[in-house]
This record gives structure tokens, C-alpha cells and sequence, in this order.
């Protein structure tokens, strides 16, 4: 059986978390539940605040640079003191999840785990369920409701909507220009022979040294393989930065958009997001601004803002 790990048992959340508002640190009393879910032959793990009683589910999900328990700390446990039942998974090679011996993961595996887990979560305690995705998890978001059975989803709200195909987008969420122009090339034709199992680490893929804003926090971070310090297998980057939607833009229709954009985020400015949300006519679209916020936000006044804008548009879109 394929081996079940647990946050108890890691020290880099919880030196972490000491850049974070004092509020917002966990103790063993208020971490959340540790669960997990076989799919597939994988360990999937899940941070829980379960509330059968909730009005709706807040599931978090994380981006290529973070996990489920870096959003259990900023949103998991103040959307549960505010009555809602929220779940954070670990996606395929982040995180407590174990992937099963001998298989490579795909972004497109990404996307159905998250469309089975919906179903999973629905079939175990049926309620309104929105989403919600910090950075890479924003736009699996709107993949996963663009992928799912209609009425899967309420609403998406995400700290950024990267869409992977555009050259903009690459270029300015790269490490660098040339790993956006060259490597992409040399990313497509490695995954289609045997060495797209090959893993890279993501400090080098991505502008990973913009995550926070704080330096002495980002040396932490960078050390966590889990989270910011993790290596994914060339077959994952290249169907992450190539990957089809089940619906474009243009034509997406299943549930209303927030973005909740940092104001200071040296990663993904709101430009970024344009190409996908200007297009995005069928349903509301709407934005908050996370004051003084960074990429992963540590501050405050951010953090706080960030709560009040999901919990807000939770309570519109539950119906």
C-alpha cells in the first residue's frame, strides 16, 4: 500500500507560519484534519475542517510553488470559524500526497483528480461548493469547472488566472526570458520520449524567488520540497504549460469568477490575467484587491481582505 504522510509530522509550515499574523498560526488544537483519499493508487492528502451543518464547501487548492497546508493557514481555518466546511488537498507530487510507485503524473491528471474529488465530496455531504486557487490554482480552477458536470460548482475564485499558452504569460512567470523561448521547445520534444519522467526543480521553471515578499520568509519557503522547493517531472511542465480547456473563454458559462489579485505580487500582476478574464462574457466576473499583499500573501491587511472578499462572494454564489 502506497505510504500515508501527515503535516503533524514536518517542521517547514510551521516555521513558515511564523511570518504570518499571529492569529493565524496553528496550534495542534486548531490544525486542521489530516485525511486522505485513494485515488487511483494514489495517497491523496486532505486538510479538513468538516462542518456537515455548513451552508457551502470552500475547497482550496494550492499553485506549483505551495501546498494544501500553506492554505489551510491564510484561508482554511478563518473560512471554518466563519461556518464553512473546507477541504485542501495536496495536488499529485506536492504536498503529504503520495503518488503511486512508478507514475508520472500529467497536469491533465491534475485537472480530473480535482473533477473526481468534487464528485467524491458531493457524493459524501452534498452542498454548494465553491473553489478556490492561490496562483497555478486559479486557473486549474476554471479547468476544473470547465471540465466538470454542469452545476459542479458555484463560483471559482482565484489569486491569478494564468493561462500557459499565451507567450506574455510565459515570459514574465518564467525563472527567464529564455526558459520561456528555448526551454518550452525543448520541454515538448523531452516528454515525448522516455526521459519525460525526468524531474526539474521548479526554483529553476518558474519565478519562484517572487512567491513572498518577505526574504528571510522565501529562504524557508525555498527549502520546503513539499511546496516551493519541489521537483516535478518534465511530462507534468510541459501539459501544464500546453494544456487544452474543456471550454474557452469565450464560451465559458458554468459559474461566476473572483479574482482576488495581490496588490504588490512580483509574479503574476493582473495583466496577467486578462487574456483569460476579458474574455470571460457569460458570467459575472469580478475583482478585489488584496492590500499590500504578495504573490503568497504574508500581510495582513492582505490576508484579511483576501477572507472577507471569499467569504462575501461564497455567500452570493450559494444561492
Amino acid at each position: 500500500m502506497t505510504t500515508r504522510r501527515y503535516y503533524r509530522d514536518e517542521r517547514a509550515w510551521r516555521d513558515q507560519q511564523q511570518f504570518l499574523p499571529e492569529r493565524l498560526r496553528l496550534t495542534d488544537e486548531t490544525a486542521p484534519e489530516e485525511d486522505h483519499w485513494d485515488w487511483w493508487g494514489h495517497q491523496i492528502h486532505l486538510d479538513r475542517y468538516r462542518n456537515p451543518g455548513a451552508p457551502a464547501r470552500v475547497v482550496l487548492h494550492h499553485g506549483v510553488g505551495t501546498n494544501g497546508r500553506q492554505l489551510s493557514l491564510i484561508l482554511g481555518r478563518p473560512l471554518a470559524e466563519r461556518g464553512y466546511d473546507v477541504v485542501a488537498p495536496d495536488n499529485l507530487g506536492y504536498g503529504m500526497t503520495t503518488v503511486a510507485k512508478g507514475r508520472t503524473p500529467s497536469y491533465d491528471d491534475w485537472v480530473q483528480l480535482m473533477v473526481d474529488l468534487l464528485e467524491a465530496e458531493n457524493t459524501r455531504d452534498p452542498k454548494p461548493t465553491v473553489f478556490y486557487g492561490l496562483s497555478a490554482g486559479g486557473m486549474l480552477g476554471y479547468h476544473v469547472a470547465a471540465a466538470a458536470p454542469e452545476g459542479t460548482l458555484r463560483g471559482i475564485v482565484g489569486m491569478t488566472f494564468l493561462d500557459q499558452r499565451f507567450q506574455q504569460v510565459r515570459d514574465q512567470t518564467a525563472h527567464d526570458v529564455a526558459s520561456a523561448r528555448l526551454g518550452v521547445p525543448l520541454l515538448r520534444m523531452t516528454a515525448r520520449t522516455p526521459l519525460a519522467v525526468m524531474k526539474y526543480p521548479m526554483t529553476l521553471a518558474s519565478k519562484m524567488t517572487a512567491l513572498v515578499n518577505d526574504r528571510r520568509a522565501l529562504k524557508i519557503f525555498l527549502r520546503d520540497r513539499s511546496s516551493a522547493g519541489n521537483w516535478v517531472s518534465v511530462k507534468f511542465l510541459a501539459s501544464y504549460l500546453d494544456y487544452q480547456p474543456a471550454v474557452e473563454p469565450a464560451a465559458f458559462d458554468a459559474c461566476p469568477i473572483l479574482l482576488t489579485q495581490p496588490e504588490l505580487d512580483r509574479w503574476s500582476p493582473r495583466e496577467l490575467s486578462m487574456p483569460v478574464l476579458s474574455r470571460v462574457t457569460r458570467v459575472a466576473v469580478d475583482e478585489v484587491t488584496l492590500p499590500g499583499a504578495g504573490h503568497y500573501p504574508l500581510e495582513d491587511a492582505g490576508l484579511r481582505e483576501l477572507v472577507n472578499a471569499v467569504d462575501d462572494f461564497v455567500q452570493v454564489v450559494r444561492g
